[in-house]
């Protein structure tokens, strides 16, 4: 790679970024062309170099999120094998409430995103691959893809739920025990 396709490509990852520690500390509102330029030290012109707008850059930022959770969820079923539906969900919890900003773009946004498509990007696919795996083993006659997108809308409800402060306080352990153990049944 030469050197002008090093600096472009730092850039990208520049803005990217940028974009992202902005968003956690801020919010998505707080991100806009005008003030990743400020930020990182470039004109507008150059970010629309990179990316067609906010909803482009919001777009790599939950990609990039969802090969985070893949990732976190692979190894919290490799740590914890012998309750693999605990482990995923447990996981998924945590990088949601780790990562607010990211999983509102991965989930919330006009990312563009296609969920359960041919054309969905790999890393879709490989995050709810995790989720597949962890609940297989309990499927029974239940296809396996339909159960984990189960598992995948009450780990996302309890999320969204818990945030708006529409669930009991103090029941995150009762509330994943209890939809581990749905699954599990």
């Amino acid at each position: 790679m030469g050197r002008r396709e090093r600096e472009r490509a730092e850039r990208h990852e520049l803005i990217v970024q940028t974009a992202r520690d902005l968003a956690e500390a801020e919010g998505w509102s707080a991100v806009t062309t005008r003030r990743l330029a400020e930020l990182i030290e470039f004109s507008q012109p150059v970010l629309y170099t990179h990316f067609a707008g906010k909803d482009a850059i919001i777009a790599v930022v939950a990609e990039r999120g969802f090969a985070q959770l893949a990732e976190e969820l692979s190894r919290a079923r490799a740590e914890w094998p012998g309750d693999p539906v605990r482990a995923v969900a447990s996981a998924y919890i945590g990088f949601a409430d780790a990562n607010p900003a990211v999983y509102d773009g991965m989930f919330s946004r006009a990312s563009g995103l296609r969920f359960a498509t041919s054309d969905e990007p790999a890393v879709l696919e490989e995050a709810f691959a995790e989720l597949r795996a962890a609940v297989e083993p309990y499927a029974g006659d239940t296809e396996p893809d339909v159960l984990a997108e189960v598992l995948w809308s009450a780990l996302h409800g309890l999320v969204t739920l818990t945030r708006d402060g529409r669930l009991s306080e103090g029941n995150h352990k009762a509330h994943l025990a209890a939809v581990a153990n749905l699954i599990r049944r």
